[in-house]
């Protein structure tokens, strides 16, 4: 029972992924439902306020549900949203059993779902395919036990750790598979961020162009507001806004500047070296985005690793060498080995000629232990 319970569960799984990059910041789910061992219906969430997996499931179903089971990869909502609760029209569909992969983080939900499908006296199986489940909406769940975003730190260098020649020069580094992955994980966060640097030298557009997708909120760290006006990263604002974030006493000309042009400003604490990061992650959080690329350039990225923010890294690493040239990774502080930043779950894959390293950012060890 349990092989056919993880079968179909793995089908829920597959189809909750094509909401990848539009259901934010809602969670990815699929649904499916099985009768006499055959799947009579499924769906899963598209999009952000259209109708979720559940109900999408029921409204294809080909045959009458009662006494069907139900595979849902995560626990079914039981408040009012933008949609209604899922649970209770489960409940109206009277199933014989409702399997799920892994409990709703959401406050809202948290066992509310399961509790009320039991005391229908509905048979409710939790835990099929759980760390598959979770590791599907690690953002989602970051956010919700947190109120944090998820950060993916992302960036390319030469085999020799350069992002960039002695002189700022660093198109291009990896090769256009690489690339379109870049422009692929943009798709699927609610922001990419650079500091102030990457928007001036390589003057990006951080849109999504080599695939299809969503545009992100553009983010740039940008203390005193330098940015030139013409910069890449202020063009089309209505097709993909910006979000300046400065130290609190920006130019004040340089703020009206911005405003004009549609671009929204930010103003945060300083910090040694720039922006407070702590600071603008909290108040990310609070403004709903639930997940942040984080792209450069290399002083952005040693203040990223260096505060402990990142939760996810992905490297590519170019058949390149140029010697002399900027670090990808600048003083972490480090003083042995065995401070080093750890990875695990790592992978790696061609990207064409280079070579895609992927992890999770192990956590800090606990307080107490010799660093």
């Amino acid at each position: 029972m349990r092989e056919d319970h993880e079968r179909f569960m793995d089908r829920a799984l597959r189809l909750a992924r094509k909401g990848e990059g539009r259901a934010s910041p809602n969670p990815m789910v699929g649904a499916v439902i099985v009768k006499d061992g055959r799947i009579i219906g499924e769906g899963y969430h598209a999009c952000c306020g259209e109708n979720h997996a559940e109900i999408n499931a029921i409204r294809n179903a080909r045959e009458p549900i009662p006494g069907a089971t139900f595979y849902i990869t995560l626990e079914p909502c039981a408040h009012q949203g933008r949609t209604p609760p899922c649970v209770q029209a489960l409940i109206g569909e009277r199933p014989a059993r409702v399997v799920i992969g892994v409990i709703d983080p959401n406050p809202a939900v948290a066992g509310r779902g399961v509790a009320a499908l039991r005391a229908q006296g509905i048979e409710t199986i939790v835990g099929i395919r759980e760390e598959e489940c979770r590791r599907l909406n690690e953002k989602f769940f970051k956010y919700m036990t947190t109120g944090l975003p998820f950060v993916t730190l992302k960036y390319a260098q030469t085999l020799d750790g350069r992002i960039a020649t002695a002189g700022g020069h660093s198109r291009w580094i990896s090769s256009l598979p690489a690339r379109r992955y870049a422009h692929r994980l943009r798709s699927v966060h609610d922001a990419v961020l650079v500091g102030a640097g990457t928007a001036r030298l390589d003057n990006p557009e951080l849109t999504v162009r080599l695939v299809r997708g969503r545009n992100p909120l553009r983010i740039v760290l940008d203390s005193r507001l330098e940015v030139p006006l013409e910069a890449g990263v202020f063009r089309n604002q209505n097709q993909a806004p910006t979000l300046v974030v400065a130290t609190v006493g920006a130019p004040e000309e340089r703020l009206r500047a911005l405003a004009g042009r549609g671009v929204e400003t930010l103003q945060v604490a300083a910090a040694p070296g720039g922006i407070d990061l702590p600071e603008l992650f909290r108040e990310l959080g609070r403004r709903g985005v639930t997940s942040v690329l984080v792209e450069g350039g290399g002083a952005t990225i040693t203040s990223v690793l260096r505060e402990r923010l990142a939760d996810r890294l992905a490297v590519v690493v170019a058949p390149k060498i140029i010697g002399q040239g900027v670090e990808a990774v600048g003083d972490l502080g480090l003083a042995v080995m065995d401070q080093a930043l750890q990875l695990t779950a790592t992978q790696w894959r061609r990207l064409g000629p280079d070579i895609l390293c992927t992890g999770v950012i192990a956590p800090a060890e606990a307080p107490g232990r010799d660093l």
